[in-house]
Order: structure tokens, then C-alpha cells, then sequence
């Protein structure tokens, strides 16, 4: 009798193992989705702060003019970062880009002082480029102003086909992880259909028939949620290895939240599907449990 009860502790055991293996596989793509998804977003808000507005300004503003027009516009909602090139330095860049002087023959400095603007991602569009640009060039400071617009809407449209892609993929494997994890933990709580039944003829209430099983599927999530946020892990620190300058994209705000999500569905699948599957025995009868 004891090795009978052995062997069931045994094939239980195996049984949980290997749930929780299959349900750390299909937490890792989870995750892997939810990091890239979340990673896209940064990714798209980062290519938009790097889309510039360059104005350039006359030759009769001052320094001190210069560093006011930027505390100005860097009260305006739509500017992120500003960088300040003064004609000297313009000169310097351009002497080591073309490798000469084009004073030399001019006899005057013809590179303007300049204002980079990078605008903020909500503002990186053509619709608000337009009363930006607007209202750029009404400052009498500016004597011309260039942006790359079809670059803007490009890098957009892009984006957007991106983030649709990554949405329904999302979307095709969550169903996909629920199919799988699902059969996976019908089949671990199959070899004990009969003593479901049993304890259903004893007078015992689903609740009190359900409660160990989803706490048993609860605990396999649980650990099968550390074992996949450890495989992330480890894959986005061996991606930070030889890609230091992710850390622009992958913030600890994305980090946080692709392990909570892991988390978040490791428990809240194997638990519902813990319910479904023993509540679909409990509803069959003796001779239904036979022929399956």
C-alpha cells in the first residue's frame, strides 16, 4: 500500500514539474512580448524626441538674446531638449566636416547661430508641426527655420505599422498561452478525476473540492513566473552586454512591469484554468469519467 501511495506522490510530482516547465515556456513568450511592446513605445517616443527642428537665427542677436529665446521656447510644451551653436562653433564643425576655411576666401563668418530643437514625442507629427513652425517664425529673432517633415512621416507611419504588428501578436499568443497552459493543467488534475468524484459523493462542496487544486496551480504559476523572469532576465542583461545604449529604451519602468506581468498571468491562468478543469469534472458523472 505505501509503495502504491509513493508511486502516486511520484507521478503527482512529475506531473507538477512538468506543468510548471510548460507554463514557464509560455510565461517567457509572454513576457518577451509584453518587454517588446512596451519597449516599441519607448523606442517610438525616443526616435520622435530625436526628429529636430533646426532655426536659425540673425546675425544681429546676441548671445545673451540667444540664451533668452531658449528659456523661452523651453517653457513651450513641445520642446524637449535645445541645443545653442553659436556661429564660431558652427564654423568650427563645418572647418573639420569639409576641411577648409570658407572664411579664408569670404572674408566673413557666413554660418548663422543656430537653435536645435528636438520636440517631444506627443508633438513630433505634421499637425502640430504646423502652428509650431507658425509660431516660431512670428519671433523676430528667427530669420529661417528647416525641418525634415517627410522624414517626420515616415518615422510615424512606421511606428504605427510596428505597433499594430506587435499588438496582434500580443494578442495571438495570450490566446495561444491560455490554450496551452489550459491543457496542461486539465491533464495534471485528469489522473485525479476519480478522487474529484469521490469526494463529490462523500458531500464535499465544489469549493472545498476546488480549494487545494487552485491553490496547487496558484503555486506552480507562482514558481514558474520566478524560473521565466530569470530566463528575461538574463537575456536582457546578456542584450545590455553587448548593446549598452538600450538603457535609453529599456527603462526600469519597463523592467518592473514586464515582471509584474509575468507574475500577473503566471497567477491568474493556471489558477482560472485550475477552475475550469476541475469544475468540467465535477459536473461529469462516473460513467462520463470512464469513458474519457
Amino acid at each position: 500500500m505505501s509503495k502504491k501511495k509513493k508511486k502516486a506522490r511520484n507521478r503527482r510530482g512529475m506531473q507538477a514539474v512538468t506543468l510548471c516547465i510548460s507554463t514557464t515556456m509560455v510565461l517567457v513568450l509572454l513576457g518577451m512580448v509584453v518587454f517588446f511592446v512596451l519597449s516599441a513605445r519607448n523606442l517610438s517616443a525616443h526616435m520622435k524626441e530625436n526628429l529636430m527642428v533646426t532655426v536659425m537665427l540673425k546675425d544681429s542677436v546676441s548671445v545673451n538674446d540667444a540664451h533668452l529665446f531658449c528659456r523661452d521656447l523651453y517653457h513651450r510644451p513641445y520642446a524637449h531638449k535645445i541645443d545653442y551653436i553659436s556661429k564660431e562653433q558652427a564654423q568650427r564643425e563645418q572647418i573639420k566636416e569639409l576641411g577648409s576655411d570658407p572664411t579664408e576666401f569670404l572674408g566673413f563668418n557666413p554660418f548663422p547661430a543656430t537653435l536645435e530643437i528636438r520636440l517631444s514625442s506627443d508633438y513630433a507629427n505634421s499637425d502640430s508641426l504646423k502652428w509650431i513652425v507658425k509660431e516660431i517664425r512670428k519671433d523676430s529673432r528667427v530669420s529661417d527655420l528647416t525641418y525634415m517633415e517627410d522624414l517626420m512621416d515616415k518615422v510615424n507611419s512606421n511606428l504605427k505599422r510596428v505597433s499594430i504588428v506587435l499588438l496582434i501578436l500580443a494578442l495571438l499568443l495570450t490566446f495561444v498561452s491560455f490554450s496551452l497552459i489550459s491543457n496542461t493543467v486539465r491533464l495534471s488534475i485528469y489522473a485525479r478525476r476519480f478522487v474529484i468524484h469521490t469526494m463529490k459523493l462523500v458531500g464535499a462542496s465544489w469549493g472545498f473540492i476546488r480549494r487545494p487544486f487552485i491553490k496547487q496551480a496558484i503555486g506552480v504559476g507562482v514558481v514558474a513566473a520566478l524560473l521565466a523572469n530569470g530566463v528575461l532576465g538574463g537575456g536582457i542583461y546578456g542584450l545590455y552586454l553587448t548593446q549598452p545604449g538600450m538603457l535609453d529604451i529599456v527603462t526600469w519602468d519597463v523592467l518592473a512591469i514586464t515582471a509584474a506581468a509575468v507574475f500577473l498571468f503566471g497567477i491568474l491562468i493556471t489558477a482560472f484554468c485550475a477552475w475550469l478543469a476541475v469544475n468540467k469534472f465535477l459536473r461529469m458523472t462516473a460513467h462520463e469519467l470512464y469513458k474519457i
